[in-house]
């Protein structure tokens, strides 16, 4: 109760509780029930996001068996859809994690309060958060352990066995739960999915055109044929997706990543069938990954049809103004996010061939090592979502810096590990002296930027765990305008090693947009300083 009492203390309106960053940072080591579970989530919902590229990367060797026209004409092909999903995507799965996340929190609590439990306390009378989040996962997983052999989703709602009935287990096991934001999602995710669709379809040579791929260019013909295919499976993509959001709402990253593994498995096995045996070539290379995906997206849904009731009691229950409102914000955040990497990207092309592809390299290599930090990105929000539902605000302090700490010492391990890879493995990106120069100029930027880059990923899944998606939003906005003025101004008086310094700028203040949210204890972290939240 005295720590209770601390946290909402009145503490003055000039001072800034940005001392919490570095609460209990002895404990981001100590493998605790908090850091069990964040690293439960974390692990393989990192897998299962670098599962993609890995795919990718091996339809690409096989597509280079073909020939360097249908190689080039894949490249832009994939760049270009990727580019297209990631717009629709990355809106619908944030909202869905922390919708579903937060209405199945207050469904359970609903639930329990029903059987005489007390679900309305503002936080847990414990003296230490760490022995609250020990009680809330002891619960879980005893809610989980009264099936043996079912499903990590299919318990959750359940009591421990000593404290029901064999008539009431078995009327809750048969009982599904209704979690409206689960069906938007689908919703969302299947017009968003036709639409992507019908409208590549419609417009590839356009496009490819937008992207360099002139209409007497070699690679025009393979190209659109490759990107015509792979649209088909646009919808199966954004269910996909939506799917993961809905389990990572319900803090399951492991049966997603199970069904993905499968799935691009079979991709890379009907890769050789369809391509060589079939003899379909580039094509065949598209259909196995539209085949993949669909797979994947019907067993997904098979599971969650298991699991929760898909048909809401009536459309009203369906959240379509909040999915819209919210969705529309981070779609401007996306909008500003890759507006900024494009540019940078043009801005080098500019400067020539050569820098281009030292940029290109140093670019991709900047981004993959971020897959990492995404998966502790998806564990804080999907366990911020529920302790905000819950108004557990220890749980959110514990769980927001224990995070964001693992997200720091994550970037600097990566600085060693990028710095020296790509120091000593440059030359297997490129055989060019010129380039190589180049690459060791970026490699500092590159290496040195991997702590700040971890925590601004993780910020972004912070402050989505809140619920502050306009934050969010319009923070990304002044941070893009200021970025995308240091860019044109570095490049032209700094040329390749100005893009970097921008780039490096750019970063740092999205970091800091995030460290300013929380540190000045403003929005939903209006606790900190002894404040309801709004």
């Amino acid at each position: 109760m005295a720590e209770e009492q601390d946290l909402h203390a009145p503490v003055s309106k000039w001072k800034m509780p940005v001392g919490v960053f570095f609460k209990d940072a002895r404990r981001v080591f100590k493998w605790d029930i908090l850091g069990k579970e964040i690293l439960d989530i974390a692990l393989p919902a990192a897998l299962a996001t670098a599962a993609d590229p890995i795919a990718s990367l091996i339809d690409t060797a096989f597509i280079g068996h073909i020939g360097p026209v249908e190689l080039a004409a894949a490249g832009v092909s994939i760049a270009l859809f990727n580019q297209a999903s990631r717009i629709t995507v990355f809106p619908l799965v944030s909202i869905t994690t922390s919708f579903v996340a937060e209405e199945d929190t207050v469904a359970k609590m609903n639930m329990k309060s029903e059987k005489g439990e007390s679900s309305d306390n503002g936080l847990l009378e414990s003296s230490e958060a760490n022995k609250a989040i020990e009680e809330n996962v002891k619960l879980e997983k005893a809610e989980k352990g009264a099936a043996k052999n079912s499903d990590p989703l299919e318990n959750v709602d359940k009591l421990p066995s000593d404290l029901m009935s064999t008539n009431k287990k078995e009327k809750i096991k048969k009982q599904k739960r209704h979690i409206a934001s689960a069906s938007t999602a689908l919703i969302f995710g299947t017009i968003l999915g036709l639409l992507q669709a019908i409208f590549i379809i419609f417009s590839t040579k356009v496009l490819l055109g937008v992207m360099g791929v002139k209409s007497d260019s070699p690679m025009l013909a393979p190209a659109q044929k490759y990107l015509k295919i792979r649209s088909i499976g646009a919808p199966a993509v954004l269910l996909t997706l939506a799917m993961q959001g809905i389990f990572r709402g319900f803090k399951d990253t492991r049966t997603p990543l199970y069904v993905i593994v499968v799935g691009y498995g079979v991709n890379i096995a009907l890769d050789p069938l369809l391509i060589f045996v079939c003899g379909l070539g580039i094509r065949g290379a598209a259909l196995a990954h539209v085949l993949s995906q669909y797979l994947m997206a019907l067993v997904l849904f098979i599971i969650l049809t298991k699991k929760i009731d898909l048909l809401p009691p009536s459309i009203k229950d369906l959240q379509f103004g909040r999915f819209l409102r919210n969705g529309t914000l981070l779609l401007a955040r996306v909008v500003a996010v890759t507006f900024c990497v494009t540019l940078a990207a043009s801005l080098a092309a500019r400067e020539g061939p050569t820098p281009m592809a030292a940029f290109q390299t140093c670019l991709q290599v900047w981004l993959t090592s971020s897959l990492l930090a995404d998966g502790l990105a998806v564990a804080g929000q999907a366990i911020l979502a529920c302790a905000f539902a819950e108004k557990d605000y220890k749980k959110a302090i514990a769980t927001a810096t224990r995070v964001l700490q693992m997200s720091f010492i994550l970037g600097v391990g990566l600085t060693f590990v990028v710095g020296i890879g790509l120091y000593f493995g440059a030359g297997i990106f490129s055989s060019d002296v010129n380039v190589l120069h180049l690459i060791r100029i970026g490699l500092p930027f590159v290496a040195a930027t991997q702590p700040i880059n971890s925590l601004s990923f993780v910020f972004d899944g912070v402050n989505f765990g809140a619920s502050d998606f306009a934050y969010c939003a319009y923070s990304l906005v002044l941070v893009a305008i200021a970025s995308i003025v240091s860019l044109f101004l570095l490049s032209k008086s700094h040329g390749f090693i100005g893009i970097w310094i921008a780039l490096t700028i750019y970063m740092a203040l999205r970091t800091f947009a995030g460290v300013w949210r929380m540190g000045t204890g403003t929005g939903p972290w209006r606790f900190l300083k002894g404040r309801s939240p709004p």
